[in-house]
């Protein structure tokens, strides 16, 4: 598995979206037994404070030392630095393995077989993530062209995964239909922009130029925060939940 995160680690703890509480209303919905869960690509560990809050014990996992470090800290989330495909849990310990905005990093065979061999019978398993930022007609354009034309060449080839919205990743499970949900943010300048920053094809960019492109597209959006010091952004929210049989 690629480390795209390590660097700036409190960064992305910092900027990246937040997932609905409606959706985590609809997970808890669908578990009969809610005593381990497993939040493999914690990373900022923003989806394993959400499920401590149903869960008697969260334990999550990613590669980066510098993303758990900075994870959101509470005393029934068990961080530890392992790989995806494979842990030191035992077998058949969880009711739920999550892996948020990080399985298309993942080696999926692999992956698949660690998460069988740690769930319990009948339990679950869900990939979340979100998609492209959507703001207004206007700016959507800005993004869009920077995202494809002045980075685009600097995206890993895993991210083509979350622009197909996680249809065309393996799910070997007994898919279930879910609802659609999305995220809904309310965001300065200084937080897009600490957004974009983020964005590992960014970091590739810099490398290999020497500069931040970040930079000239935020000169260009200037002038939609001359009238507003907020904006509404959305993401809409990728998801495919499974039974483990």
């Amino acid at each position: 598995m690629k480390d795209n995160f390590s660097s700036q680690s409190d960064q992305y703890a910092k900027y990246r979206p937040t997932y609905p509480l409606e959706f985590f209303e609809y997970l808890n919905s669908l578990l009969p037994t809610k005593q381990n869960v497993w939040d493999c690509g914690t990373g900022n560990g923003q989806v394993a404070y959400e499920l401590s809050k149903m869960f008697s014990k969260v334990y999550a996992t990613d590669i980066s030392k510098s993303q758990i470090e900075n994870a959101i800290k509470k005393e029934n989330i068990n961080y530890s630095v392992q790989p995806a495909e494979k842990t030191n849990f035992p077998d058949h310990t969880f009711d739920l393995i999550t892996i948020a905005q990080a399985i298309h990093w993942f080696d999926f065979d692999q992956f698949y077989a660690e998460a069988k061999r740690t769930a319990k019978k009948n339990s679950f398993i869900a990939a979340i993530g979100y998609g492209r930022i959507q703001i207004a007609p206007a700016m959507d354009t800005m993004i869009d062209d920077f995202y494809q034309n002045v980075i685009g060449i600097y995206w890993d080839k895993e991210r083509k995964y979350i622009d197909e919205n996680y249809k065309t990743i393996p799910f070997p499970f007994e898919e279930i239909q879910t609802p659609s949900f999305a995220i809904q943010l309310l965001w300065t300048e200084e937080h897009l922009i600490g957004y974009l920053n983020t964005w590992s094809a960014v970091k590739h960019y810099i490398t290999a130029n020497g500069h931040n492109p970040v930079d000239e597209l935020r000169n260009k959006m200037k002038p939609f925060w001359e009238k507003q010091k907020e904006i509404n952004v959305q993401f809409e929210l990728l998801l495919r939940i499974g039974k483990i049989i």
